[in-house]
């Protein structure tokens, strides 16, 4: 992660509600990889950024490093899901009509291997079905070097207000 990306410093970072409502949620995943939109803390405290946005599909690139690992070493399962509900999250995000929002109703995270402290990871989460009231999506954490699957992740987010 070489370039530099805009990550929020402190809640006056952040966007009003108010500017939210005004764009799409495309618009604001977009305005997000532009560096218009601050990336979250937790971006920078996990080490990932957003790399591509589409509808229905958003990839996040990032490592960890000894700062997330277990007592035993080991990457920590609360980084996969980290990960994991950023890229499903992000992913619903892009359908989500102007003026609306949405919230996680459930993930699920399945950890297939141990990853490599330091390995560069491609996390992209793809939307299964967006409706009036939910959305679907699953991503799937990838090591770039080696393209093998380390974790996969689903859920399933309700879609609020007017509409």
């Amino acid at each position: 992660m070489s370039d530099p990306v805009l990550i929020a410093r402190s809640p006056a970072d952040l966007p009003s509600r108010a500017q939210l409502l005004a764009m799409s949620g495309l618009e604001f995943m977009q305005a997000m990889l532009a560096g218009q939109i601050p990336h979250p803390t937790i971006a920078g405290l996990m080490g990932y950024r957003l790399t591509h946005v589409a509808p229905g599909r958003v990839t996040l690139t990032g490592a960890a490093d000894f700062g997330h690992t277990n007592p035993f070493g080991a990457v920590h399962g609360g980084w996969y899901g980290t990960v994991l509900d950023t890229a499903l999250g992000c992913t619903v995000m892009t359908a989500v009509p102007q003026g609306r929002w949405y919230t996680t109703l459930e993930y699920k995270v399945n950890i297939t291997r141990a990853l490599p402290l330091g390995m560069e990871i491609e996390a992209e989460g793809l939307l299964d079905h967006a409706g009036r009231s939910t959305a679907v999506a699953h991503a799937t954490i990838r090591g770039r070097e080696d393209g093998r699957v380390y974790a996969t992740g689903s859920t399933t987010c309700i879609i609020m207000g007017e509409g």
